[in-house]
C-alpha cells in the first residue's frame, strides 16, 4: 500500500477519543521534523496541539486538522474493531478514517513531498493539529488562535481537511460555515396542585407564548450562499412525573445556526428582549460555539475550484452547509478559509470508512493546492 495508507492506519490504531491524542501528534511531529519543519507542541489544559512550520514570512498557508475522534459507540455493532484498520472491498474501515485521520495523514505526506520538491519555497507552509475538535473546543484551536493574536502570527490562507465531499472526492468546496449559538433557558414558576392553579404558576403555560414566537420567527432570507438562520428547540423538561402536580420550573435547550446577517451579541440581545417582553422570570445561559465565516471570491477559492475540478472532473459545488469546524477560530484572524476532504457519508457512524482510492488521491490533491499557492 501507499505511504498515506500506512500512516492513516497507524493513526487509526491509536484510540484518540477526544480529547486524548494517544500519541498521534508525536508521531506526526517526528515525521515533519525529519522533513525540515519546526515543530512546537502546545499542551494546553488536557489538550495537545501541534504547530509545525516550514519557510518564513508571508504568505502563510495553514493545513488545519484534528487527531481526536468521537467515541465508537457499541463496539459490538461494528463489523470489525474500530481501532483496528481493515480493508474490505477497496474500503478502509475504522474510527477516524474520514473524520479526519485520513486527511491528516494526507496533509503530512503532501507537506513532506512539497518541501522536498520546493525546499526554498516562498512564504510559510504550516500544519496545525489539535486533539479538541470533537470535544469542548476550548483548549484546542480556539486557544491556539488567542496565542497567535498575542504573538502577532498572521495567516493568509487556511485549508481544513474536514470530510467535505458528498459522493465523489472533490465534488464540494466548503467556503464558509454558519455560526452556532446554544442556550439553556430556565423559566421559574410556583409548584402546586393541578386542582388549585390559582395557588401556583405554571412555567410551561407562562413560557409557551414566548417559545411559540421564537420558533415561528423568520430570522432572515439567507446570506449569499448561506441558508436562512434557524432556531431549533432540542430539549424541554419540566414536572415531577406526576400528572397532578404543576411544575415549579421549566428547562428548555435550543440552538441557533446563523449566517453573517447576525452575530452572537445581536441574537442574544434579540432573544433576551423577547423573553423580557413576555414577562418571564428566567435564567438564561449561553454557549457560543463560533461566529459564521465566509471566504469570498479570491486567490484561495479560485485555486481550490480549479484543482477540485481537475480531480472530480467537474467544477465543485461551493457550499456553506454542515455544522461547524475549527476554521471558525482561524477566520477571525483575517485568513481566507476553505474545507476540502473525503466523502462524509459515514462520519461519526458505526463502520466509519473511506475509499482507499480516495485516500491515496488526497496527498496529490493537497500538494497541488499548496503548489498553486506557494510554489
Amino acid at each position: 500500500m501507499s505511504d498515506v495508507f500506512d500512516l492513516t492506519c497507524e493513526l487509526i490504531a491509536r484510540p484518540s477519543v477526544t480529547p486524548d491524542d494517544a500519541g498521534c501528534q508525536q508521531l506526526i511531529g517526528g515525521r515533519l521534523a525529519a522533513a525540515g519543519f519546526n515543530c512546537e507542541h502546545l499542551r494546553l489544559g488536557e489538550v495537545d496541539n501541534l504547530w509545525a512550520t516550514h519557510g518564513s514570512g508571508a504568505p502563510v498557508l495553514v493545513l488545519l486538522g484534528h487527531t481526536d475522534v468521537v467515541p465508537t459507540g457499541p463496539v459490538e455493532a461494528w463489523a470489525s474493531d474500530p481501532f483496528t484498520p481493515q480493508v474490505r472491498d477497496g474500503v478502509l474501515y475504522g474510527r477516524g478514517t474520514a473524520d479526519m485521520k485520513g486527511s491528516v495523514a494526507a496533509f503530512v505526506v503532501a507537506a513532506e513531498q512539497f518541501v522536498a520538491a520546493h525546499p526554498e519555497h516562498p512564504g510559510t507552509l504550516a500544519v496545525l493539529l489539535t486533539s479538541d475538535e470533537e470535544g469542548d473546543a476550548i483548549d484546542g484551536v480556539r486557544h491556539v488562535a488567542k496565542l497567535f493574536v498575542e504573538r502577532g502570527q498572521g495567516i493568509d490562507w487556511c485549508i481544513t481537511g474536514e470530510p467535505s465531499s458528498t459522493a465523489k472526492l472533490g465534488d464540494l468546496l466548503r467556503v464558509g460555515r454558519r455560526g452556532s449559538l446554544s442556550a439553556k433557558l430556565q423559566v421559574k414558576g410556583v409548584q402546586g396542585h393541578v386542582a388549585y392553579p390559582d395557588k401556583a404558576r405554571n412555567p410551561i403555560h407562562l413560557a409557551a407564548p414566548a417559545l411559540a414566537e421564537l420558533t415561528a420567527r423568520h430570522w432572515d432570507d439567507g446570506y449569499e450562499s448561506f441558508p436562512p438562520t434557524s432556531l431549533q428547540i432540542s430539549n424541554i423538561n419540566a414536572g415531577t412525573g406526576a400528572n397532578n402536580v404543576i411544575p415549579g420550573e421549566l428547562q428548555v435547550m435550543f440552538n441557533l445556526r446563523y449566517n453573517p446577517h447576525w452575530s452572537a451579541d445581536k441574537l442574544e440581545t434579540e432573544i433576551t428582549a423577547l423573553l423580557d417582553r413576555h414577562g418571564l422570570d428566567y435564567d438564561l445561559h449561553w454557549h457560543r460555539s463560533g461566529e459564521p465565516f465566509y471566504t469570498p471570491e479570491g486567490r484561495l477559492r479560485s485555486v481550490a475550484r480549479e484543482v477540485l475540478a481537475e480531480f472530480a472532473g467537474a467544477a465543485p459545488e461551493e457550499s456553506t452547509g454542515g455544522g461547524t469546524s475549527d476554521a471558525r477560530f482561524i477566520a477571525p484572524l483575517g485568513a481566507q478559509c476553505i474545507e476540502v476532504g473525503p466523502v462524509n457519508a459515514s462520519i461519526h457512524q458505526v463502520d466509519e470508512n473511506v475509499r482507499v482510492a480516495d485516500l491515496e488521491a488526497l496527498p496529490a490533491l493537497y500538494q497541488r493546492l499548496v503548489e498553486r499557492l506557494l510554489a
